[in-house]
């Protein structure tokens, strides 16, 4: 009786699972090696990635940017498909828009030279943290405050003995304001100091950080992992016919059948001890997944690549996704390493609001600095969850749809929230720091409307800011659980070759034979320099492609 074809199981057809099968299947098909499946338990490919429509404009519910064109197989992929190119307005088209307007709450806008001083020291201290800026060099503006806040945080430390990102940029703050020795505080404006108005700016950095990390807290934003993450080089643009373009590429390569859909996997059984049955070669497949529907397939290899959120959720269960459960050492990693939330939201704005600001204008990039939410300085009809939120601006120059971005539990509160609390919320906000752009129009925040009755009590209708709201959930979604991935203070990028690992260990292909390598892992989050990000996620899809390719090449095939 022959031997079975070793059959290999993809679980995810996110970037990671569809780079994997895409790489076996173009390497392999004219030889016809393996027997190949895709199976993902949502109802669409893509995993993280997901185009949509909002407002007539193409958007990205997902994953969003190309992280620098240079060596990015993203950016290639998107060229070869000519996907660069869109006669449908797409989000970002235009770039980063123009330079933002910075606001603070009640509707004071700041001196330009301060704004761009606090963001120069901002991102100083952030190049410093990257190991970027270098005392000596032309670009060593700020190096010793950088370098003093960096010495007494390392002094003062912090859990677990190590520094994060978040504390040393708050050194460097309070080193800032040392610097200035005794001055005399002076009102800016209203309810505003200096100080609090500086805060409140280096804070919308700080907001910022979070959306690019998935952090809660950039107190928990490991400090040395700053400097061996790798950024690709060149501009980060955005794919005018959508990100989900590159995976339908990807996919569609692949035979019909390939791909099953509906497909979400319970639990994966594999066997540790490293024993081989000779006697049946590949008919005792060593690895059996069992489905929500109760089905249940047998597999030499599995490449798991569902989300550090889903592991998370099944780390040390004993009646969790893997049986055996996985070893220590890498529950362990599961557990020290980070995943957090960003949601993004969109608003369509009314038509009557489009360009009518008071001088014609249409709504800016905007910034927004706020007081902390537990200040009593701050104006009760803002909600807490608007108050981490760095930005509100049309998606780009000419688009009546803006985009706000949330993290950690601010996010997870918009998905909890009604689309109307979430426009009233919104509303309100910008009604505080952008009272002039409908200065001229009949507008009042919903909770105020009831307020506002002429001389014979009848209620004065007034027009609305927004009509439609569209916020992603990936926080709640069970498929996912967060967005992506960070290195938590107490964990390092050790933690994210340990997860990269495949299970049994065993190296010696003699002794394991088809035992060898029955469950691998991908997905950005075993990436140990480009994790976060969807060229992370395709080069680990690549790396566990080719670490089959190269073990079927040490047995024989």
């Amino acid at each position: 009786m022959a031997a079975k074809k070793p059959r290999i199981v993809i679980i995810g057809a996110g970037m990671a699972g569809l780079t994997a099968a895409n790489k076996l299947y173009t390497c392999t098909s004219s030889r016809n090696i393996f027997e190949l499946c895709v199976v993902e338990g949502g109802t669409r490919i893509g995993g993280r990635i997901n185009t949509s429509e909002f407002g007539g404009d193409r958007i990205e519910m997902g994953a969003t940017w190309i992280h620098g064109i240079g060596g990015s197989p993203v950016h290639k992929i998107a060229q070869e498909i000519h996907s660069l190119q869109s006669e449908q307005p797409w989000e970002c088209m235009d770039g980063f828009l123009e330079e933002p307007l910075t606001v603070a709450e009640g509707g004071f806008q700041p001196n330009a030279s301060l704004v761009d001083f606090l963001s120069t020291l901002f991102k100083n201290f952030m190049d410093y943290a990257q190991g970027k800026l270098i005392e000596g060099s032309e670009k060593s503006e700020n190096f010793e405050l950088a370098a003093k806040a960096h010495k007494i945080s390392m002094t003062r430390g912090g859990p677990l003995g190590k520094l994060s990102v978040g504390s040393f940029l708050r050194q460097g703050l309070d080193a800032y304001w040392d610097s200035l020795g005794d001055q005399e505080e002076v009102k800016s404006c209203g309810n505003w100091s200096r100080k609090l108005l500086e805060e409140a700016i280096f804070g919308i950095h700080e907001s910022t950080q979070r959306t690019y990390t998935s952090v809660d807290d950039i107190l928990s934003l490991d400090f040395d992992a700053e400097r061996e993450y790798i950024m690709c080089p060149g501009e980060e643009i955005t794919i005018a016919k959508g990100y989900s373009s590159v995976i339908e590429s990807l996919a569609s390569v692949l035979p019909d059948g390939i791909i099953q859909l509906g497909r979400k996997v319970t639990k994966i059984e594999w066997k540790p001890e490293a024993q081989q049955s000779a006697e049946n070669g590949h008919a005792n497949r060593p690895v059996k997944l069992h489905f929500c529907d109760g089905s249940v397939m047998s597999a030499d290899h599995v490449i798991v690549t569902v989300s550090l959120g889903v592991l998370k959720a099944q780390n040390g269960n004993a009646s969790g996704m893997f049986s055996p459960p996985l070893p220590s050492f890498k529950t362990e990693a599961i557990s020290r390493l980070g995943f957090g939330v960003v949601n993004k939201l969109f608003l369509q704005m009314n038509s009557s609001f489009v360009g009518r600001d008071e001088e014609g204008k249409k709504f800016p990039f905007l910034q927004m600095a706020f007081h902390k939410p537990d200040s009593e300085l701050g104006d009760k009809n803002i909600p807490w969850w608007m108050r981490k939120t760095a930005s509100l601006c049309p998606i780009y120059k000419k688009s009546s749809v803006l985009l706000s971005w949330f993290a950690g539990k601010e996010a997870l509160e918009l998905e909890s929230l009604s689309d109307e609390d979430i426009i009233n919320g919104v509303s309100a906000t910008v009604s505080n720091v952008l009272p002039q752009f409908y200065k001229q129009v009949n507008y009042t925040p919903h909770e105020l409307r009831n307020k506002n009755a002429d001389s014979n009590g009848t209620s004065i209708q007034s027009e609305v800011l927004f009509t439609k709201a569209l916020r992603s959930k990936w926080g709640t979604n069970p498929l996912f659980l967060g967005s992506y991935s960070y290195i938590a203070v107490g964990s390092s990028g050790d933690d994210m070759d340990s997860l990269a690992e495949p299970l049994p260990t065993i190296v010696n292909c003699e002794s394991a034979g088809s035992l060898q390598l029955q469950v691998l892992f991908a997905g950005e989050a075993t990436h140990r320099t480009h994790y976060s990000t969807t060229h992370g996620a395709y080069f680990s899809g690549l790396r566990e492609a080719n670490r089959l390719l190269q073990h079927y090449n040490c047995v024989g095939f």
